[in-house]
């Protein structure tokens, strides 16, 4: 198993790319306009003026982690043509289950591919691999 943490995930995140995954989903126009106008900022009982940001999504947001998993999605897709391959997505951490460490290899790179199209990284000093079951040829 692989357990990839991803660096700096939610301040990564296209809002162009973002909002043609939720227009593939059909969301409906009127949740595009109010996301679109959701990153002002508030200060005190004062609102800034409207700017545009292109990256990044709100940090403590209950909605963050809902649109980070709309935006990572076809990583989980990596694993969708081979039997037993298993991706688990939680907030900005990925789990790959493969049966084999070939299998595994084979996933983690077709997963660093995707990232590598959407803008991610893989944080190496907090992810890691662990090998679990018996040790052939063992004498």
């Amino acid at each position: 198993m692989c357990a990839i943490d991803l660096s700096k995930a939610f301040d990564k995140i296209n809002h162009h790319a973002l909002f043609l995954k939720l227009m593939k989903r059909h969301v409906p126009i009127e949740f595009l306009e109010m996301l679109e106008n959701w990153l002002c900022v508030k200060w005190n009982s004062l609102w800034s003026y409207v700017f545009q940001i292109n990256f990044g999504l709100r940090q403590g947001s209950v909605l963050s982690p809902v649109l980070f998993a709309i935006y990572v999605d076809d990583v989980a897709r990596c694993c969708k043509k081979e039997r037993n391959l298993h991706i688990i997505l939680y907030a900005d951490d990925i789990l790959l289950l493969p049966p084999s460490v070939t299998k595994l290899e084979r996933l983690l790179m077709k997963c660093e591919e995707e990232l590598s199209y959407l803008d991610m990284a893989i944080n190496v000093k907090k992810s890691a691999c662990l090998r679990v079951g018996p040790r052939y040829n063992v004498r």
